[in-house]
């Protein structure tokens, strides 16, 4: 299988994945337009699982290093299986609701709030199961981070106070998405021998299978989460699954790409943890919120019209990138 072999590589690899998880949400706000996003998230989760599958018959399966992807899953120990089980059951309660809070807050408050929160205390949670990184560096600039979602918190009600309007229930979904998906990546990678990706100890995994079983989860779990959501909505009116089936061949497409760029980088991101260690390459990662707010404010203007806000935006985008840079150097 493919083993990232140098600290650089593995940065370069959460870089990838800060790019892929901050950017997937493009595809819902474009699938919007005409679809409703619980119909919208049927798609995208297909389309993680599809990512795994191939991952783990391509990149898991060739190579002399490790195990290849089907020796790996038989040898697998059932306690395993389930940790990475029960870590896509956790990401995809927390995601649905990041997903809602995007179609009703936007990409530019959901993210740095949701995501934010997730780096914050997912650094913390993922420190403590393998400490590896200096301390002092990695926890300022996860600070650092939270400054900056403090900020992004007071550009949205100053937003808002000149439109008359506060999407309290956008922000309180963003909070509690947050706090759910902090905890999905503890379970993914104490599935792992993150500490020999070239002999593994018998019965982990290897990121690939990992990854897989983890994707399993998601699509599984994505048939009670979604349904009852589709049945009872946070907005708007009830939708079916024949709904679902009267969607457009591009529309659905668009879901589906949406899923394999979040699975792309949560692969590259587990992929990375074995040389940059989890907490590092988590909190990397998660600087999808960096890359989802400048989606949010410059593309999809969603700060249109505020102009008394801009050096607030300015300072949040700078404390993200100091912090992003202290995190980096961390590991270094």
């Amino acid at each position: 299988m493919f083993i990232v072999q140098s600290y650089a590589q593995a940065v370069l690899f959460c870089i990838i994945t800060m790019l892929c998880w901050g950017s997937w949400a493009n595809t819902q706000k474009l699938a919007s337009k005409s679809w409703r996003f619980e119909l919208f998230y049927w798609d995208y989760v297909i389309g993680i699982f599809l990512f795994s599958v191939l991952s783990a018959f391509t990149l898991g399966s060739t190579g002399s290093e490790g195990r290849s992807f089907t020796n790996d899953l038989a040898q697998a120990d059932p306690v395993n299986i389930g940790k990475a089980l029960l870590g896509g059951v956790i990401f995809n309660a927390a995601n649905i609701l990041l997903s809602a809070a995007i179609a009703i807050a936007g990409m530019a408050v959901a993210f740095p709030i949701g995501i934010g929160l997730a780096l914050i205390l997912g650094v913390f949670i993922n420190y403590l199961g393998a400490q590896k990184g200096d301390p002092v560096l990695l926890f300022t600039g996860v600070a650092l981070v939270m400054l900056a979602i403090i900020l992004n918190a007071i550009a949205y009600k100053r937003k808002a106070a000149g439109t008359g309007t506060v999407s309290s229930k956008g922000i309180i979904l963003s909070i509690v998405a947050g706090i759910l998906m902090s905890f999905f990546y503890r379970f993914i990678a104490a599935s792992m021998d993150l500490e020999n990706f070239v002999n593994p100890e018998p019965g982990k995994m290897t990121p690939y299978t990992a990854v897989f079983i983890f994707s399993c989860g998601i699509l599984l779990s994505n048939f009670v989460f979604n349904t009852l959501l589709m049945k009872r909505p946070f907005e708007g009116a009830a939708v079916s699954y024949s709904d679902y089936f009267k969607g457009h061949f591009k529309t659905h497409l668009v879901g589906i790409l949406g899923g394999l760029i979040w699975g792309l980088g949560n692969s590259f991101n587990l992929i990375a943890a074995g040389k940059a260690g989890p907490a590092i390459s988590y909190g990397l990662g998660q600087g999808a919120t960096l890359v989802a707010a400048l989606w949010g404010v410059f593309i999809w203007k969603e700060f249109k019209g505020a102009s008394r806000i801009n050096a607030l935006l300015t300072a949040m985008f700078l404390l993200f990138l100091v912090g992003i840079g202290l995190i980096i150097y961390a590991g270094k």
